[in-house]
Parts: structure tokens; C-alpha cells; sequence
């Protein structure tokens, strides 16, 4: 039973421009969902600027998304960088086919977005912090 989950050139095109975007202040995010009648991709939403609580309230409880995070990291000797991350927003409330499907689909999705580091998010906004998304970054 394999599902493909098409990626259309509009959404590449997206995610490349959000990409190469350049940043000095703040974390930027694009939200993607599948349509599962259609078995593709769709952007829901760019955000500029936002902060990672806020992101978390704009996400649905459940169903999966895959987010991805031009991410304002501080360090500690007092650089700013940007690193680009991958948001699995998957919540355990989500309907088990869809969950099924977002999960097949996402190595895929991955490749498209170009992004290396993935980070996990199953318990939904309690779990989607600042603090979170740091510890995540920091340790890596």
C-alpha cells in the first residue's frame, strides 16, 4: 500500500524563495499540509517575524504539518545566526491515516525543503517552545 505524495513545482518554487530569503531580525516559518484527496503538497501559510509560541497557536490540534523554520538562534558569545529547520508537526490526536500518510511522505518532503535538521513535535503546543527549539538547536 504506498501513497505518493506529489511535491507541485509552485510549492519548490515557494520553498526556494523562502530559502535564499535574507533575515537580520526575528524567525520566519512556511506551513505545509497535504490534501489527502489529491495526495499533494499545499502551503498553508507564511509567517515573517513570529515567535515560536505564536506559531504553535496557528497550528491545528490535529492534523500534521510540516513547518519549515528560518529559526533567530542566540549563542552564547553573543552571535545570531539563522539556521533553517524542519518542523514534523505530527500530534497524537491526529487521524491515524493522516498521520500515515504525512509520515510517508516526509524523507521525501525533506529532499524538496533541503533541510538537514529535523525537529520532533508529537505533544503539540505544550511541546512547542522557545525553550524546546533551543535545546534542540544548542545540543546539535
Amino acid at each position: 500500500m504506498s501513497h505518493t505524495v506529489d511535491i507541485p513545482q509552485e510549492l519548490k518554487t515557494s520553498l526556494r524563495k523562502f530559502r535564499f530569503a535574507r533575515r537580520n531580525a526575528g524567525s520566519a516559518a512556511i506551513v505545509i499540509k497535504i490534501n489527502k484527496q489529491k495526495l499533494i503538497m499545499e502551503e498553508v501559510e507564511q509567517f515573517d517575524n513570529i515567535s515560536i509560541e505564536e506559531l504553535a497557536e496557528e497550528l491545528p490540534e490535529n492534523a500534521p504539518r510540516y513547518i519549515v523554520l528560518s529559526y533567530e538562534l542566540k549563542h552564547e558569545d553573543g552571535r545570531t545566526s539563522f539556521p533553517l529547520v524542519l518542523i514534523n508537526w505530527a500530534p497524537r490526536s491526529a487521524e491515524m491515516g493522516l498521520l500515515t500518510l504525512h509520515a510517508s511522505a516526509f524523507l521525501d518532503f525533506q529532499a524538496t525543503a533541503d533541510v538537514s535538521k529535523v525537529i520532533e513535535v508529537r505533544d503539540g503546543e505544550e511541546g512547542f517552545t522557545k525553550e524546546f527549539i533551543d535545546s534542540q538547536l544548542k545540543h546539535s
